[in-house]
């Protein structure tokens, strides 16, 4: 991993594209893991790869844009772009040559061994071959239309994201045949409904193919003109990057859309080829497509691996994760009103261990109760057939003042949130589309209800999205409270989106970017000052990426004034901890495993009274300065016991814990920790003996 001293004063940071590449490969681990079961191996994969190609088409395209800038203009970065390109560029190369060992060294040598087989076009038995020439016939043959490149064809487009087979064809079978031709045809995934094609099963062997190598079989039958072909898959990722002017004038909808539509046809930030593929067939696919040499970026045989999430599992569950039923929570599964109970005491529900409904309850509820008068919350990333959004709907229809503050600018979800904004606005509900120059990323709900003529706040705090499918794979923590100090901090920050005056003053939550950079540093501060007063100073940061240069700067500070730091970062992290003179009181982990760790915990010493944030913000610039987070207090004792757990047991896991340099986590205890395992435990035995312990979302 790349260490630098940069342009600016802060000394030792890793480079942030290198880093994000090592937080990859630990995906990568993963799928490696023999302990990890095959099948959830396969999708390791898939996320491995799913996860480059969104690096390829942000962070990759972005650093092209800068390379292309002037050279007086480049001379002012913090850092050369083009050095970092290359760095990644190689290490990109080393990652994609280890997958593919991976894949063809362990993946499939241990689906064979599960009699699961993977076959290619020249592995056909004649029954297998009548079988796949006849379901090319009835179900893809149909869906395919292939295009020839030649003379009088100029440009052919390449769509984002779309595997494609350069086909070369060989021996005409007709004199006046050209003796060469190219043609292009496009792997109809989308269509077919899948990568992969299962064949029938014989004898207890499972077997399926690739998309791509049923359609060389079948070749002859879209080219009967020709005796000879090959064909080999490229795939181009394109510059996803919107360009929006985020002015306060003017409809950002309507911008949203429009960039949409140039995603598609984004400027080329990689083509991904076979290395088997002829340079003859290169040259004529770059000729016909306007893509240059400098895209091209050797793969392998098979491109968009992340497909893998489609492998079919052939109903063997032993190859899976075994099953992780929702739990209940012990007291909310109790409470026939949730509202009534958030005004007994404070709750954390904790997913994916516990389960997303009461969230869905929540809102239900105060959709259909006639005491509540209004209903706000901010939607960032929403399920394509989100509950929430449709009781957000039905409140607004059943006369509540419904306030949604709807994210467009959320990557790769804008579309969703468009159609979730046009549904809101048809039912009557006020939808502000985000903030100019900020993306709103916090997570919040507000309930206010007419209590015998007084207005009384509900609230609802989280790290993680109003979405039920993510939340039953990213580990998250949400609060619902009725407390005041923390509803009228909630009412500040809908008031922010209302008349976005910063002028906001807040008694408990802390708000990017209005007070949270100055709120953390002075908590940090304050360690420093009870370290070298020689009184125990300590921190316990949890996040998923650690990127901005004060915030390291300060922690280096902190660590040389003896405050002792534990950092439990997933993604990207630029500190580099352990040097002597600078890092050495701090400690960094990071937890790859069945979960995506997603929740983000600081917690502070402060001389033995501890203080507990829990966040939706990451210590990044774009998090501290550009956009709308918060960060809310944990004040209830038994609400900071459930968090501490949780987070003792990650400090503890020497099971899916990676150091700095990737390595795994050793420790000398008889027993081992898997933080999230350990975590469900945890959750489980809270639930009281009689009560069912599980819960299916709904």
């Amino acid at each position: 991993m790349d260490i630098q001293k940069n342009k600016t004063s802060t000394p030792l940071l890793v480079d942030r594209e290198l880093s994000w590449l090592a937080f990859n490969y630990r995906v990568l681990q993963e799928a490696k893991d023999k302990t990890v079961p095959l099948l959830e191996r396969v999708k390791f994969m898939a996320i491995f790869s799913s996860n480059l190609d969104e690096y390829f088409k942000v962070r990759v395209a972005t650093l092209k844009r800068l390379i292309k800038l002037k050279k007086k203009t480049r001379d002012k970065l913090a850092e050369d772009p083009s050095a970092t390109f290359d760095q990644v560029m190689l290490e990109v190369k080393r990652q994609q040559e280890e997958f593919g060992k991976v894949f063809r060294d362990g993946i499939l040598a241990d689906l064979r061994a599960n009699n699961i087989l993977l076959l290619t076009e020249n592995d056909l038995s004649p029954e297998q071959q009548k079988f796949v020439r006849e379901y090319f016939a009835e179900h893809i043959q149909p869906l395919i239309l292939p295009l020839l490149l030649d003379e009088t064809e100029t440009h052919f487009f390449l769509k984002d994201q779309t595997v494609y087979l350069g086909v070369h064809l060989f021996e005409p079978k007709e004199k006046d045949l050209k003796p060469h031709r190219f043609s292009m045809l496009e792997i109809p995934t989308k269509k077919h409904g899948s990568r992969f094609v299962k064949l029938p099963t014989v004898d207890d062997q499972r077997y399926v193919m690739f998309l791509d190598d049923l359609i060389r079989f079948c070749l002859p039958e879209l080219f009967p003109q020709y005796g000879k072909f090959e064909a080999h898959a490229v795939k181009v990722s394109r510059d996803a990057e919107l360009d929006i002017e985020e002015e306060v004038s003017g409809n950002l909808m309507a911008k949203i859309k429009k960039s949409l539509q140039k995603r598609e046809t984004g400027y080329p930030a990689r083509l991904l080829y076979d290395p088997e593929a002829p340079q003859v067939l290169l040259e004529a696919i770059m000729a016909h497509t306007g893509i240059s040499e400098e895209e091209l970026v050797e793969g392998s045989k098979y491109h968009n691996f992340r497909d893998f999430f489609g492998f079919p599992d052939f109903n063997l569950p032993d190859l899976k994760y075994s099953p992780q039923p929702n739990l209940v929570h012990p007291e909310l599964e109790q409470e026939k009103s949730l509202i009534e109970a958030m005004k007994k005491k404070d709750y954390l529900v904790h997913y994916p261990y516990q389960s997303f409904d009461y969230v869905l309850r929540l809102f239900n509820e105060a959709a259909r109760d006639p005491k509540v008068t209004a209903i706000s919350a901010t939607l960032y990333r929403v399920a394509e057939d989100s509950a929430v959004a449709k009781a957000l709907v039905k409140a607004a229809k059943n006369g509540k003042l419904v306030t949604v503050v709807v994210e467009l600018k959320a990557r790769f979800d804008e579309e969703s949130n468009i159609f979730w904004a046009g549904k809101l606005q048809k039912a009557g509900a006020n939808v502000i589309l985000g903030v100019p120059d900020l993306k709103v990323h916090s997570k919040l709900g507000l309930i206010t209800r007419n209590e015998n003529g007084k207005l009384v706040n509900y609230t609802y705090l989280s790290t993680g999205n109003y979405n039920e499918d993510t939340s039953k794979i990213y580990c998250d923590h949400a609060l619902f409270t009725c407390n005041k100090s923390i509803a009228q901090d909630v009412e500040q920050v809908f008031n922010f989106f209302i008349d976005r005056q910063p002028d906001k003053k807040f008694k408990k939550l802390l708000m990017a970017p209005i007070n949270m950079r100055d709120r953390f540093v002075e908590l940090i501060n304050r360690e420093m000052k009870h370290a070298k007063q020689g009184k125990p100073a300590s921190m316990i940061l949890k996040m998923n990426a650690l990127q901005d240069e004060r915030m390291i700067r300060k922690l280096y500070a902190a660590s040389q004034a003896g405050v002792k730091i534990q950092l439990i970062v997933r993604g990207i992290c630029c500190l580099v901890p352990g040097v002597a003179g600078l890092s050495e009181n701090i400690t960094l982990r990071s937890i790859v495993d069945r979960y995506l760790e997603h929740a983000r915990v600081y917690i502070f010493h402060n001389n033995g009274e501890e203080q507990y944030y829990v966040a939706s913000a990451d210590w990044m610039t774009r998090n501290l300065n550009r956009r709308v987070e918060v960060a809310f207090p944990l004040l209830q004792p038994d609400l900071v016991e459930q968090v501490r757990t949780i987070i003792d047991f990650q400090l503890a896991d020497d099971t899916k814990a990676r150091d700095f340099d990737n390595t795994y986590v050793e420790h000398a205890a008889a027993t081992h920790t898997r933080s999230q395992y350990a975590t469900y435990e945890y959750l489980r035995q809270l639930v009281p003996e009689g009560m069912n312990p599980a819960k299916e979302s709904k």
